[in-house]
């Protein structure tokens, strides 16, 4: 675990690894509110934070096991209301089903009670409003303190020019929640992967940029006749170690597919 202080924010880092490979995710915290848990491999570096730190309740940006897995001992043992998107819900109430590779790095994501959000969020000094943003997850949310320009932004970054997603994610809905929250105002961005970016609308902009230059380049070569197979080779032919180690859940040809797929699921209607 590692902790950085950033004004009030603290970003707390946690890391894992199993076999040689390794990732990472932050949580933060703020005015009583803690964005984010964390994955259950990490509880027991987690712990004396949890202990030492007023937290008042959680704000959760999605279900996805390396933000919620310590949800439930956090509600259990610290007696906490946890918040999360009210369709998100029966999802937390059951056990995580995950891929073997993500239980490895992760852990097991045990069932918790959340509670619905609102339209807005408040700590004692602070107003959040939440910002659905799918593409990642289909009921993730950010959440943007207006009077201080700060956008809280789960994994809706994570990198500026992504090479890889997972099955179920969205590049075409992504770029429609990208262009929501750059309609927001804010500078300081927190994001669960990448930590704190100063001038995350740039940041956040660049991402936008990257994903539409890729969606016209998707179409161009697939309306020359090329196949999804060989729009991949052409464009993302260094493969990432993690599509091996996800035995391909995660993979560059989700996203050229994702690209296509809204194309044709326009044309049909």
């Amino acid at each position: 675990m590692k902790i950085h202080q950033h004004g009030e924010v603290t970003a707390v880092l946690g890391e894992v690894s199993d076999g040689g490979f390794s990732m990472s995710v932050y949580m933060f915290y703020v005015d009583g509110m803690l964005i984010d848990t964390g994955s259950s491999r990490m509880l027991e570096d987690f712990k004396p934070f949890f202990k030492q730190v007023p937290i008042e309740f959680v704000s959760l940006t999605h279900p996805h096991e390396d933000h919620t897995g310590t949800a439930k001992w956090l509600q259990d043992e610290r007696g906490l209301p946890v918040y999360i998107k009210k369709e998100a819900i029966p999802e937390c109430e059951v056990e995580a089903q995950l891929p073997s590779y993500r239980e490895k790095i992760w852990g097991i994501r045990e069932p918790f009670s959340p509670s619905p959000y609102g339209e807005t969020m408040e700590s004692s000094h602070h107003l959040y409003k939440l910002i659905h943003t799918p593409g990642h997850e289909k009921n993730h949310v950010a959440l943007y303190d207006e009077e201080h320009g700060r956008l809280f932004s789960g994994d809706l970054f994570v990198h500026p020019k992504p090479k890889v997603m997972m099955g179920d994610e969205s590049v075409p809905v992504m770029i429609r929640s990208i262009r929501k929250v750059l309609q927001l105002d804010f500078q300081d961005m927190f994001c669960q992967h990448a930590g704190y970016i100063q001038d995350g609308k740039l940041a956040m902009r660049k991402k936008l940029d990257y994903l539409e230059e890729l969606s016209e380049y998707v179409h161009h070569l697939y309306g020359r006749g090329h196949t999804i197979e060989e729009i991949n080779a052409e464009l993302f032919s260094k493969v990432p170690m993690i599509v091996y180690h996800s035995s391909y859940e995660y993979d560059s040809k989700h996203m050229i597919r994702s690209i296509l797929e809204e194309a044709e699921d326009e044309q049909s209607t």
